[in-house]
């Protein structure tokens, strides 16, 4: 029997040794992606003693990785390493915990503070609970270290599905921390990297995040009050085509020299 792909003159896509279960960016092995998303999960939160003590193993993580993502969470392991710990640790609270475009909360882009969004998280929870994982009720589950850290050891195609749900917030992240030459741009960007390359309707809900910013309804979700003069328009022209004060540190779900975890 003739494909219906051969009747139109198509192919059917294979994948390459080095292309994995995902639809990457850039071609990754399953193990690759894994490494990627450990160590952004540990570079992405805050930089506490641990994470410092950690940053070797790090770097050895990503060694094996293509030039994006490895560059880019190479940059941060190497600012993390000679930086001021003191200035930095003051940065990342700066960055992350008192501005709306700099959340790491997932949901909080696409949802806002709106009933919407408590749907979503408890989504995402029963998501962990399946995969035999435990979250807290004080621990928002959509935090972008533990998607990252649930997708490198428990389900990869599970947390790229959050990932990639939540995409225009994550791109408006990337932008944003561009924007702000900030280190830790390189390890956002080696997330996306992990994930399909934007299509017209991603591209247009960016635009519209960038320019609306999130609903707000403000229902108790630990939001980042009103915040309108925090979301001032973005320049979109590189397109050719609340998060409580204390960082979750140190929570991880698997161990670094775990990095296969179960099969997705």
């Amino acid at each position: 029997m003739v494909s219906p792909l051969n009747l139109l003159g198509l192919k059917k896509k294979k994948r390459t040794k080095t292309q994995g279960t995902l639809d990457t960016q850039v071609p990754l092995t399953d193990d690759q992606v894994r490494a990627a998303w450990t160590a952004a999960s540990w570079l992405i939160d805050y930089p506490g003693d641990e994470l410092v003590e950690r940053l070797p193993l790090l770097e050895r993580v990503i060694a094996g990785l293509p030039d994006r993502p490895r560059q880019g969470l190479q940059d941060l392991i190497t600012a993390l390493d000679t930086g001021d710990i003191i200035d930095l640790r003051s940065d990342y609270v700066e960055t992350f915990d008192t501005r709306r475009r700099g959340c790491l909360y997932l949901t909080y882009f696409s949802n806002g503070d709106t009933r919407r969004r408590g749907m979503a998280l408890l989504k995402i929870k029963e998501q962990y609970r399946n995969a035999g994982l435990e979250v807290s009720d004080d621990e928002l589950p959509d935090h972008l270290t533990y998607v990252l850290e649930f997708g490198a050891g428990h389900s990869l195609v599970e947390a790229a599905n959050i990932l990639t749900t939540n995409r225009a917030g994550l791109e408006l992240l990337r932008l944003h921390l561009e924007e702000q030459e900030s280190v830790w741009h390189g390890a956002i960007d080696a997330v996306c990297a992990t994930l399909p390359a934007l299509q017209g309707p991603d591209i247009e809900a960016v635009q519209k995040l960038a320019a609306e910013g999130p609903e707000d309804e403000l229902v108790g979700l630990g939001g980042y009050g009103d915040g309108s003069e925090d979301m001032p328009p973005m320049d979109m022209t590189p397109y050719a085509t609340s998060p409580p004060p204390q960082s979750p540190a140190g929570k991880t779900f698997i161990p670094l020299d775990s990095l296969k975890g179960r099969s997705s």
